[in-house]
């Protein structure tokens, strides 16, 4: 299976946290990193006063079902010392299901493609990166989602 994972950093050098969360991944029994976007920055998007944020996508591929993966990236980011204190608070690392092949899940633990992703230039522009004619199942072509979002702020590193 193919999925796609955005990854998040804005705190305790945000490059290495991204690499480092990239490395894990890669080396977990039953996941292959294949591709890797750009690095992007871009601000908070509460507008609140912290660091902007270093973003990107990775591509894998895996025989984890969405749910396993899930689990693997959720540990990835306690490893990471992340803490969740307050929605879209600063963060080590973050790590999110983008999409998982085709399939679309509605769960109480995950929601797949990402419910946000639609509103997300720093997902949507690494995204379309690395599949520039991707069809998001549900949402459409990945360059329509980019257009719809308008001006965004987002910086290629």
């Amino acid at each position: 299976m193919l999925a796609y994972i955005g990854l998040g950093s804005n705190l305790n050098n945000p490059k290495q946290q991204i690499k480092t969360a990239v490395m894990a991944l890669h080396n977990t029994k039953d996941v292959e990193v294949v591709n890797l976007s750009s690095l992007y920055q871009s601000p908070p998007v509460d507008d609140s006063k912290q660091p902007d944020y270093i973003n990107a996508v990775c591509e894998v591929k895996t025989h984890l079902t969405a749910l396993e993966l899930l689990y693997v990236c959720q540990d990835i980011e306690t490893k990471q010392h992340r803490v969740r204190e307050k929605k879209w608070g600063a963060r080590t690392i973050d790590l999110d299901i983008i999409l998982y092949g085709v399939q679309v899940v509605v769960s109480k633990q995950l929601i797949i493609p990402h419910p946000e992703m639609m509103n997300r230039a720093f997902v949507l522009v690494p995204l379309a990166e690395l599949e520039d004619d991707l069809k998001v199942p549900v949402l459409g072509p990945i360059q329509d989602l980019i257009s719809e979002l308008g001006e965004f702020e987002l910086t290629k590193l």
